[in-house]
């Protein structure tokens, strides 16, 4: 049996940037498996005119190679858009856009084996089997690129809910009834909100919108905030308590699940224009939780807590759309090599600051998995080039492409010498 230096389950963006980083590599043989039959990068929230939330730098290869033929502006280039995008003055691509570039690059990858789903993983004492629906293959290292799972907040157990990463399909049916409820608080939650505004008079519902958090938080972007997507954050975040990564995991949230600044002027001018007419048929609530719901076969009942004031109420609805994000997952396939992998108290994959996550320290590495040791790093698109870099030097012992390890002007953490001394030894 063949057997491969890596073996890399699912392609999403993080092992689709992988695969193009090591497609024209002598000398490292990779093989990337996905149970889906072609790329297609959250299909339920192309909405029309969004635009993902990182610079076109931010692609697939460019931050590890910019010479490389994978990147965004040659894909422009190829396909006759690089002086529209030049015109058009904006670093952001379109999502719609960004998903055709993956697209277009996954089309051009000889290791991606499409239709295969990976349903065990064993080691047989040397190397890793990975039993899938046609054959197995062995790798004498892995690569968990599975993503994440949509997350249903528990009080709702019951009834036909929407979550957002099923908006686009669901759409049509829900615009057919008389009052909508969006709960959640970041971009996915916004875009369906103004999406459903502009219909707002076409159809006649009624559009709330409900979210825990204290205010309509915009996604902090200024330049210093961003230097926290580094590797000194990483290796700083990293060597904190679990308990203070996890208190922080909450606390920095808007740093990167918050909503575009633009995106939020863009709904007030929205609403603004609408109310010229009279009151816009809409209600926004901040600071408010939802504690449980009942579904009666024809609409929802939601018992909610406005959590400053510290007051119970309820309020009904015929469609819910649940934009509360999307959680970390640990695959049953792994369940054979469970005893070979690293595992914090909470029972998440204890990720070393160099993404392995197994005893050894160098077979098995993880890929947007780690947001809980790797903080604002781990989701982030234009992170995934970085990273890519680090687990291809674990993989093969070499830095094939070099990593960039000292970027911030800023320090974490306390100094280790006083601060003259530090600022002239820095």
């Amino acid at each position: 049996m063949r057997t491969y230096d890596f073996a890399a389950i699912g392609v999403g963006p993080f092992n689709l940037g992988l695969a193009a980083l090591t497609e024209d590599l002598t000398g490292v043989d990779g093989i990337f498996l996905e149970q889906r039959a072609g790329f297609d990068w959250h299909p339920g929230l192309m909405i029309d005119g969004v635009t993902i939330q990182v610079p076109f730098m931010a692609d697939l290869v460019t931050m590890a190679d910019p010479t490389s033929r994978f990147s965004f502006l040659n894909y422009l280039k190829q396909v006759g858009r690089l002086y529209p995008f030049y015109i058009r003055e904006s670093f952001y691509p379109l999502r719609a856009e960004y998903n055709e570039y993956c697209k277009w690059v996954a089309g051009q990858l000889s290791s991606i084996r499409w239709d295969t789903r990976v349903d065990t993983v064993t080691h047989d004492g040397e190397a890793y089997l990975v039993h899938t629906n046609g054959e197995t293959f062995r790798a004498r290292k892995l690569v968990l690129g599975i993503g994440t799972a949509p997350r249903v907040p528990a009080a709702v157990d019951q009834g036909p809910y929407l979550h957002s990463a099923d908006y686009l399909p669901g759409k049509a049916e829900l615009q057919r009834l008389d009052s909508i409820t969006i709960i959640g608080s970041g971009q996915s939650a916004a875009e369906i909100y103004l999406d459903l505004l502009n219909d707002i008079e076409t159809y006649g519902y009624h559009l709330s919108w409900i979210t825990r958090s204290p205010r309509f938080f915009p996604m902090e972007y200024t330049k210093l905030t961003l230097e926290m997507t580094s590797p000194e954050y990483i290796r700083y975040h990293r060597r904190l308590p679990l308990e203070t990564r996890d208190r922080l995991g909450r606390e920095q949230r808007n740093l990167y699940k918050g909503i575009s600044g633009d995106l939020v002027d863009a709904i007030y001018d929205t609403l603004y224009a609408k109310s010229l007419a009279g009151p816009v048929s809409t209600t926004l609530l901040t600071g408010t939780a939802l504690s449980g719901v009942i579904w009666d076969g024809e609409r929802w009942t939601l018992a909610l807590e406005h959590q400053e004031e510290g007051s119970s109420f309820t309020a009904t609805t015929r469609g819910l759309v649940l934009a509360t994000g999307y959680a970390p997952r640990v695959p049953s396939f792994l369940d054979p090599v469970r005893d070979r992998i690293n595992w914090d108290a909470h029972g998440r994959f204890d990720v070393a600051v160099d993404y392995a996550v197994d005893r050894r320290g160098e077979e098995i590495f993880v890929q947007n998995a780690a947001e809980h040791t790797h903080s604002v790093t781990d989701p982030d698109l234009g992170m995934g080039a970085y990273r890519n870099s680090v687990i291809l030097r674990g993989i093969t012992g070499r830095e094939i492409y070099p990593v960039e390890e000292s970027i911030a002007f800023q320090q974490f953490g306390a100094p280790t010498a006083d601060i003259p001394k530090a600022l002239v030894t820095s």
